[in-house]
């Protein structure tokens, strides 16, 4: 018989704490980085409508549409993902293998997504595109645009919060795999106790008879039911004895 209520609560490792903890912060990345696209993209929409502007490539008014609505799709993708991440993390801090599990798949795949972009944009986004077609604009151009039209500290701070981002997943990810993490994700069984002699199991009534409970009738120490009573035998007189005066009976015989 297993006791639920002996059973010693797991201690949370601090490994599994501070796993937690940078699953939250590549949410806040996240979303500071989704803040920076929303505040950027029209600009940078402006900067390649007016690059092809004067191009004879077919459909280039929408192209600053398809990358506007690929920036913008991506970096929603990306604030799910994480936030996914995040909820995840409160399920891992409960000692939940299953939780843990999913953590490892979805941080895989952000791990690539983010990678690929912190490498797009150390080698220049567009800059490696070419030349588009026609007497379209090239990549070195786009990218000079682009440039030009957003502020300065848009793409260190880009760069700097992926980096923050890519380092804070991946150490959340080994923490959670370490040896020392195990234990509090693996189910844990309650060892059977006996029973104290005499003792009896919560919400169980004890038989008649048992230690605890009243004696059944006509054991000792309990009147018998039904039966006479009758007074005790007079106890026999001393040879020491001498009954009171007062009270009738023989008068002693005389020694003289």
């Amino acid at each position: 018989m297993v006791d639920s209520q002996n059973t010693p609560a797991r201690q949370r490792p601090s490994i599994v704490s501070i796993s937690s903890y940078l699953l939250y912060l590549f949410l806040a990345c996240q979303v500071i980085s989704l803040i920076i696209t929303l505040s950027t993209l029209g600009k940078t929409r402006d900067a390649i409508r007016d690059a092809y502007a004067a191009s004879t490539v077919d459909n280039a008014d929408q192209v600053a549409d398809v990358f506007f609505a690929v920036g913008l799709a991506s970096s929603v993708l990306l604030l799910l993902f994480a936030v996914v991440l995040a909820v995840l993390a409160i399920f891992n801090n409960q000692g939940r293998n299953g939780a843990r599990i999913t953590t490892w798949i979805v941080g895989g795949i952000m791990v690539c997504c983010v990678g690929a972009g912190l490498l797009s944009g150390a080698a220049g986004g567009m800059t490696t595109g070419g030349e588009t077609g026609g007497n379209g604009p090239s990549g070195e151009e786009l990218q000079r645009r682009m440039e030009e039209a957003l502020p300065s500290w848009v793409n260190p701070v880009s760069i700097l919060l992926g980096v923050i981002s890519l380092i804070a997943l991946v150490t959340a990810l080994i923490l959670l795999a370490l040896p020392k993490a195990n234990p509090f994700f693996r189910k844990t069984t309650a060892a059977w106790e006996p029973p104290t002699p005499g003792a009896s199991y919560p919400g169980h009534p004890q038989a008649p008879g048992q230690p605890g409970y009243p004696q059944a009738p006509g054991e000792p120490g309990y009147p018998s039911s039904g039966e006479p009573s009758y007074p005790p035998p007079p106890a026999a007189n001393r040879p020491d004895d001498t009954p009171p005066a007062d009270r009738p009976g023989s008068t002693p015989p005389s020694t003289s």
